[in-house]
């Protein structure tokens, strides 16, 4: 992922989010509808979100240190794991317990269309955050299906955004089907129902999130396609005619450490050796350029000795 194409849909879905948050408070002021405060409520968290994704950004491009000497990359995984954690209590959380207290204690909805026309411009507003974290997802995603791509993708930004945007959009639409029923069976129960479904809409993702970045902030090796471009790489029959154990790690969601044992055929001498060392590394930075930091040991063969 490029950081402009990232950037581009972060900064959309944080502009979206501002001015819907503010529409959907004032909705909710005015009817005083449940679904459109745990609505509220889940903007603001989405904009703050898009805040802290843009500063992991922002931190993650420090130059390397003597102390962290791989650089600051994973900042990008840190915050975005403060994310789903923000996305879990504060979305998820206030909507369950704003739904459990209307639930039990129904109040009338004032002015309920108020609270249809913001919910349909927040739609809208939504769609257009969609729509662009889908077109600058699209390229990495290849043919790959969406959810592999969430799952094995090791850039942070673009996943977070679509589900989230993907919770936004399927929320707002409880939102609205809440305060509808609510308008229809003049039951304000319904509006109730619709915030505690929200609750547990955003709970769901949330975990999914929680999980994927946990598991990239561990550390996470390179794809099945990656490393088997690694292995054809590093091999060229003449000099290295084996891989003997391969180890990856991404250290960023731009940048992957390689470390092999490789084996060498005999009869090289030292410059031999060298050489065919750059030349793999070469070609596994050529195939795979996220590959930035390689780390090869040549090994060589060991004749047994005869046995008298």
């Amino acid at each position: 992922m490029s950081a402009g194409g990232g950037k581009k849909a972060i900064v959309a879905a944080l502009t979206a989010n501002a001015g819907i948050a503010a529409a959907k408070f004032v909705g909710a002021a005015i009817t005083g509808s449940g679904s459109m405060l745990a609505e509220a409520v889940h903007s603001v968290a989405d904009t703050g979100n898009q805040g802290l994704l843009l500063l992991g950004q922002r931190r993650a491009a420090k130059e390397a240190t003597e102390l962290h000497p791989f650089g600051y990359a994973r900042n990008r995984y840190f915050y975005s794991f403060i994310v789903a954690l923000v996305l879990f209590t504060l979305g998820s959380g206030y909507a369950i317990y704003e739904g459990i207290h209307k639930i039990q204690h129904p109040e009338e909805l004032t002015s309920p269309i108020v609270a249809i026309v913001i919910l349909v411009i927040a739609i809208a507003l939504e769609v257009y955050s969609f729509t662009t974290a889908v077109r600058e997802s699209a390229p990495l995603k290849g043919e790959a299906g969406w959810w592999q791509f969430i799952r094995n993708s090791r850039s942070p930004e673009l996943p977070v955004v679509l589900l989230e945007d993907t919770g936004a959009l399927v929320g707002l639409i409880l939102a609205l089907s809440g305060v509808g029923l609510t308008m229809i069976t003049h039951d304000p129960i319904w509006d109730g129902v619709g915030t505690l479904a929200i609750g547990g809409l955003l709970g769901v993702i949330a975990v999914v999130l929680i999980v994927e970045m946990q598991s990239l902030l561990i550390g996470e090796g390179a794809t099945p396609e990656e490393n088997g471009k690694i292995r054809a790489n590093l091999v060229d029959d003449t000099r290295i005619d084996r891989v003997i154990h391969l180890k990856t790690q991404y250290l960023g969601p731009e940048e992957l450490l390689v470390a092999a044992k490789v084996g060498v055929v005999p009869g090289l001498d030292v410059a031999a050796i060298a050489n065919a060392i750059d030349d793999a590394e070469a070609r596994v930075r050529a195939a795979v350029p996220a590959a930035r930091v390689i780390y090869l040991e040549p090994d060589l063969y060991r004749t047994e000795p005869a046995k008298g």
